[in-house]
């Protein structure tokens, strides 16, 4: 048996189906004398209190559950397993929820592998405040977007404090690695193996502005600021949920966190690209042996 001694198991919970399942691999481990809790439904808050003397994590959802339960377990380096029930669970491990059982057995058993990925943090100052007033840390992207502006919005950004160029655009993405496959993969972004420690900037539908995308190193500090030439309010989103607004005066900066996401992981170290490849297009059936296509 492995260290883990005390898990958490998380139901998604907008999706009532999870809570079934999520109270069978409960009752599974329990028999099993570890110490067991779990939530059917429940808030970060909620997740929070309980990570102390936790071992592991199991999210039960899709890539929604995998990246709210990856930031309230990094803070306290606790690993998250998770099982796929919703659409296209990229992050998740166990694709077959009924294999629930012989996947955790490998995994109490010792056969498995941790991924470490890197999150990003972000700051938001208001104007003429010396104290930030919103910090939150995202595993995939931060995005600062036009909102419900109905123009191209211009943002200024900066990279360590200098500044770089003026976006005209829909909005900008600033991903890790793991985002790099999500919202900035749609607008053209480069495919980064998730182990990487770097910071990406992708503009979102550029208009004769910087159209490229921008690969920084870990310590580098991006900044963004509505260009004074634009008064509008830009939404201010991590991982997909709106947390505040951009306003003009205000500064965004992003940079990696002290906290890293943890995932275990069961499948071949290289399964990152296999994994990728079969969900951006068809699989390919190879010939037999003996010459026939299997």
């Amino acid at each position: 048996m492995t260290g883990f001694r005390r898990i958490g198991v998380l139901a998604h919970p907008t999706r009532p189906q999870s809570a079934p399942l999520a109270e069978r691999i409960a009752g599974g481990l329990a028999v099993r004398g570890l110490d067991i809790w779990q939530f059917a439904r429940w808030t970060d808050d909620d997740a929070r209190a309980r990570m102390i003397g936790t071992d592991l994590v199991i999210a039960i959802g899709g890539d929604g559950a995998m990246l709210r339960a990856a930031r309230v377990c990094a803070p306290s380096d606790v690993p998250v397993l998770g099982i796929n029930m919703g659409h296209l669970g990229f992050l998740t491990e166990i694709r077959d929820p009924d294999a629930w059982e012989m996947h955790l057995d490998a995994v109490l058993n010792g056969t498995y592998w941790i991924e470490r990925r890197m999150m990003l943090r972000l700051h938001l100052w208001r104007a003429d405040h010396d104290a930030p007033a919103l910090t939150a840390d995202a595993l995939n992207d931060v995005v600062v977007s036009r909102g419900a502006f109905a123009g191209v919005a211009h943002f200024d950004a900066y990279i360590d404090d200098g500044w770089i160029s003026r976006y005209h655009a829909d909005g900008l993405i600033i991903a890790s690695a793991s985002g790099s496959t999500a919202y900035a993969l749609a607008c053209g972004g480069p495919i980064l193996p998730p182990e990487l420690r770097t910071i990406l900037m992708v503009p979102v539908a550029p208009h004769l502005s910087l159209d490229r995308p921008i690969v920084l190193p870990e310590g580098a500090k991006v900044a963004v600021e509505i260009a004074p030439d634009r008064a509008i309010a830009a939404a201010l989103t991590a991982d997909g949920t709106h947390v505040g607004e951009l306003h003009p005066g205000d500064r965004l900066r992003v940079e990696a966190s002290p906290h890293v996401s943890q995932f275990i992981r069961l499948r071949e170290r290289s399964y990152f690209y296999r994994s990728l490849l079969d969900r951006l297009e068809p699989r390919i059936s190879l010939p037999s042996p003996g010459g026939e296509e299997g």
